[in-house]
């Protein structure tokens, strides 16, 4: 259950960058530097953070003889998810943007053959591939028909270069950031806390970042100070606080397909705060009846995986009290 208001947490900071991202672009500010300056403003916070911790030793140790696929994978979490997020957010509103997002629940369940894990057998260690859970799948797909029910609203107002420029990237970015989260997850097999981590895979991607923000001040010139200041607010909202939260949530249940999945449901509720933030800041209209039943049913699914979360924990500690 912990896991579960972590990852409600992390969505509730996460769901800044949709909000935000929407406003600087609608101000005439280009994605280039929303986001590269998000991921340059990152680095200090993080290494104030693994610095106090004295975690840089263990850190620098992995990120030498991990280079390359951590390089990689860094790559797909970061510079696949949030480059296109950002670019579609000059092409769509932040509810449209938010709501396809919601996509990462299902992808992030679909994913788990992809991985691998050791069980004990009487003959020794074994390697298999994991399954999908039938029981998360099902969960999750209930939530994403409560994210439609939101949509069908404002589906119709929908124009083609919207969906083109403004989903598709979103779709791209839905299957990257699970797949990133879990391979480094995998790759660095919990020897690095969540600073550390998201420290490291920062770093990866920093050359990327840099080379994007030149590409940017050749093309488009410096960022305003406007969108200077709100990208500092998505840097430490979003990229520090959520992803911090997030990561540490998945780390905590990276061996359980099932538990992983009900941590990456969770971000669904970032529609709701999504829909709420522009409501206050943008001015959008409450939602109708058929949005307002959607988002019922997103609670309603939130709390299937929370309860199917405990009753696994329940079953867990009652199998080692038995053995």
């Amino acid at each position: 259950m912990k896991v579960i208001w972590i990852g409600v947490l992390s969505s509730m900071f996460f769901a800044v960058t949709f909000i935000l991202n929407r406003t600087m672009e609608l101000s005439g500010g280009s994605w280039l530097w929303s986001a590269s300056l998000r991921y340059i403003f990152m680095v200090p916070f993080l290494i104030a953070i693994v610095a106090y911790r004295k975690g840089f030793a263990p850190m620098k140790k992995e990120m030498i003889s991990k280079s390359a696929p951590l390089f990689i994978w860094s790559i797909v979490a970061f510079v696949l998810f949030y480059g296109p997020i950002t670019f579609a957010a000059a092409y769509s509103p932040g509810w449209l943007l938010a709501g396809t997002w919601q996509l990462t629940i299902v992808a992030g369940v679909l994913l788990a053959p992809l991985f691998m894990i050791t069980i004990k057998t009487v003959t020794g260690e074994k390697l298999i591939r994991q399954k999908i859970p039938a029981i998360s799948l099902s969960i999750s797909l209930i939530i994403l028909a409560g994210v439609v029910l939101i949509q069908i609203p404002h589906a119709q107002s929908v124009e083609l270069r919207t969906l083109l420029l403004g989903i598709s990237p979103v779709l791209l970015a839905a299957f990257a950031y699970p797949l990133g989260n879990r391979k480094t997850m995998e790759l660095l097999g919990g020897r690095l806390d969540t600073f550390q981590r998201v420290l490291a895979m920062t770093l990866m991607t920093l050359p990327v970042w840099t080379l994007v923000a030149i590409y940017a001040f050749l093309t488009v010139g410096p960022p305003s100070m406007s969108q200077v200041g709100q990208t500092f607010i998505v840097a430490v909202s979003s990229g520090v606080i959520a992803t911090t939260l997030f990561f540490m949530a998945t780390d905590r249940v990276r061996n359980d397909q099932g538990k992983l999945a009900a941590v990456e449901a969770t971000q669904a509720t970032q529609l709701i705060f999504v829909m709420l933030g522009e409501m206050l800041i943008i001015g959008i209209p409450l939602p109708g009846p058929i949005a307002l039943l959607g988002i019922g049913i997103i609670i309603i699914g939130i709390g299937l995986h929370s309860f199917q979360t405990a009753i696994a924990k329940k079953r867990q500690m009652k199998s080692v009290i038995n053995s």
